[in-house]
């Protein structure tokens, strides 16, 4: 019972442990990875997709205009959008098997996934927010303009929740800090970017709005890894094994001279 014990300081830690030391090939390891791949692709789409936008400096088309209807190889911004929501979904689904996560930071993490990818699905009309012959909005325009509100207000809603979540747990609670500072220096970006007080560089502030949250899921991936290299037991682990190989064993039996 000792050894158990050193090996799980807590009831909530075992969870987690038990969750991500499911083996190199387990479902938890494979969603957990996912809040790096997300974040990759989606910046790796944004910085080819403003290269490839011809006549334009790469930080000047905002990122949904790279997926536009008139856009140049919109497929590769439509791809970012996908690969990242559907990584932040998985995100959001590793979450909500962790106890010391709670209930709202997974949540918020999952609805922001979804967001981004009807933010891909319904997109813009054209490149750039203004120009010649510009007549009105269509509808999926319109639907692009609401998912992405909801897209951003979640993803940096999330990062505070699951901060607020961590703070009774001390083997999480030195996320909370940059969580925190991501989150709100994320909220200040979007702020410049709406007021349009840095134009023609507006684009380059949206950027950089985007890539705080992401970084922040970044850091709550890795943790999950980290944990997980940690609970291992060897390589030979398999999914269901930590649950056998955390119990308490008995330990040799003491005969008594009777």
């Amino acid at each position: 019972m000792q050894a158990s014990s050193a090996r799980c300081h807590s009831s909530r830690r075992c969870a987690i442990l038990r969750y991500v030391a499911s083996g190199e090939r387990g479902s938890g390891w494979l969603l957990a990875s996912c809040g790096i791949a997300g974040p990759v692709l989606f910046t790796a789409a944004w910085v080819a997709g403003s290269l490839l936008q011809t006549g334009h400096s790469a930080g000047s088309v905002q990122l949904s205009g790279l997926a536009a209807m008139d856009a140049r190889d919109p497929g590769v911004m439509m791809a970012g959008f996908a690969g990242l929501g559907a990584c932040s979904v998985a995100v959001g689904a590793a979450l909500r098997r962790l106890p010391t996560a709670g209930s709202a930071g997974p949540w918020l993490v999952t609805l922001a996934g979804a967001a981004t990818v009807a933010a891909g699905l319904f997109r813009r009309d054209h490149l750039l927010l203004t120009g010649p012959g510009f007549t009105g909005e269509s509808w999926h325009n319109q639907v692009h303009d609401v998912v992405s509100a909801v897209a951003y207000a979640a993803m940096i809603a999330a990062p505070l929740a699951l901060a607020h979540s961590f703070r009774a747990d001390p083997d999480w609670a030195g996320l909370r800090r940059p969580l925190q500072a991501l989150a709100l220096a994320s909220a200040a970006a979007l702020a410049l970017f709406a007021s349009g007080a840095v134009q023609p560089q507006n684009a380059v502030v949206q950027r950089v709005a985007i890539t705080l949250p992401l970084a922040a899921e970044v850091l709550i991936a890795v943790r999950l890894l980290a944990a997980g290299r940690r609970a291992r037991p060897g390589r030979w682990a398999r999914p269901g094994r930590w649950a056998r190989f955390s119990r308490a064993r008995p330990g040799p039996r003491v005969h008594q001279a009777g």
